[in-house]
């Protein structure tokens, strides 16, 4: 038997509670390369689908595919990779997920509508779908709950288990970063500020720009648990990017003492691991910069994915934007506007325009939003 998933933390998790279960029968297993071998002489295998070639060699009773929504490529994946795996023993394929994206190459959504079957491996694919209500082992109160206080689109995908059509969907409103219309006031305490940010490579009028958010959370004071302090946007030529993070560190400082932060910036400036991101995040490491990569489960996932993730915080109300914040005003590409607040809630799923539009600050927003409430602080939720 073989389960695959999307990325290192998601299979660890299943190794972990895999080999729980079964240690009873367990003869040996190996943590390194998630096998697990039983005393009836069967073995379990886990693979992450970061590895196109997961499984290859390798022949099963059963592959699971889990959390599939989330696998990017999951059809060539499958289709050369583990599919064959099941051909020596005519096995069968589990393959499961919260319903993501409907579009053409969302291979979890055409299995589920279209009951694909190859040339190869002939079967006909049945569906089973469970809403999250039907879980006996969830309090039923807090589930009849989640329909007051998730956005509707939210709710339907995520725990009514059915495809939604973003397609042309407003994520973000305004009124939702805002309170009574207005900005919020600085923290007078909070736990850490931190830095996202986004890069580009090259200048130029028609180029993306480097987009740069100064956050904050509050665990335990009064006010929104995470809270934009400061964005900047600007066009930098990547050989002069380095010279330019001591100062998004030099406001980080500032911006700790302003709002009296427990730790500091002890979690330090995120960068997205990709472009002349990486030449910083490589110097940063020389120099012993607090400089970290973007977490690969939040860039993997894709734009709309990281937006669709982030958007549930935001409609709850825990993340708000400072007065400060809601007030700037920057020149951008010859335009002069609030570019924080125009890329965030301009930002549309299946808007090829709005993909080709600057984005750089929603990336930042996106970013910054999921490394607090589902990244891995030491302080934090």
């Amino acid at each position: 038997m073989a389960f695959f998933g999307p990325d290192y933390k998601r299979v660890k998790d299943i190794y972990d509670d895999l080999t729980r279960t079964l240690r009873p029968i367990i003869k040996s297993q190996n943590r390194t390369d998630f096998t697990i071998e039983l005393i009836t002489g069967g073995r379990v295998d886990v693979w992450t689908c970061s590895d196109p070639n997961a499984g290859r060699s390798k022949k099963y009773h059963w592959a699971i595919v889990d959390e599939a929504g989330m696998i990017p490529g999951l059809e060539e994946i499958f289709s050369l990779a583990i599919e064959p795996t099941l051909l020596d023993y005519g096995g069968s394929a589990i393959v499961c997920g919260t319903p993501r994206d409907i579009t053409e190459d969302a291979y979890f959504y055409k299995l589920c509508t279209n009951k694909i079957a190859s040339e190869n491996w002939p079967v006909v694919w049945k569906e089973f779908h469970q809403p999250t209500s039907s879980n006996p082992f969830l309090p039923a109160a807090e589930v009849a709950e989640l329909k007051r206080t998730k956005p509707p689109l939210v709710y339907q995908q995520e725990y009514m288990a059915e495809f939604v059509n973003w397609t042309g969907e407003s994520l973000f409103k305004a009124t939702d970063l805002l309170v009574d219309g207005h900005g919020v006031a600085y923290p007078q305490h909070c736990e850490l500020v931190f830095a996202t940010i986004d890069t580009a490579v090259k200048d130029g009028a028609t180029n993306d720009g480097t987009g740069v958010i100064y956050w904050a959370i509050n665990k335990y004071g009064s006010g929104a648990p995470l809270t934009i302090l400061d964005y900047e946007l600007l066009q930098i030529r990547s050989d002069m990017q380095v010279s330019w993070i001591p100062s998004i560190f030099a406001r980080l400082e500032t911006l700790a003492k302003e709002t009296k932060a427990r730790y500091g910036t002890e979690m330090g400036i995120y960068i997205e691991d990709k472009q002349s991101g990486q030449m910083l995040i490589q110097h940063g490491e020389r120099v012993g910069w607090n400089t970290h990569a973007i977490p690969a489960e939040f860039t993997q996932i894709g734009k709309s994915g990281r937006a669709q993730n982030a958007m549930g915080w935001v409609f709850e109300q825990k993340v708000k934007l400072s007065q400060y914040a809601f007030d700037k005003v920057v020149e951008f590409k010859g335009s002069t506007r609030n570019h924080l607040i125009t890329q965030v809630t301009g930002f549309r799923l299946g808007d090829k325009e709005a993909y080709a539009r600057a984005d750089d600050l929603a990336d930042c927003f996106f970013y910054g939003v999921l490394a607090t409430f589902e990244g891995e602080s030491p302080v934090l939720y």
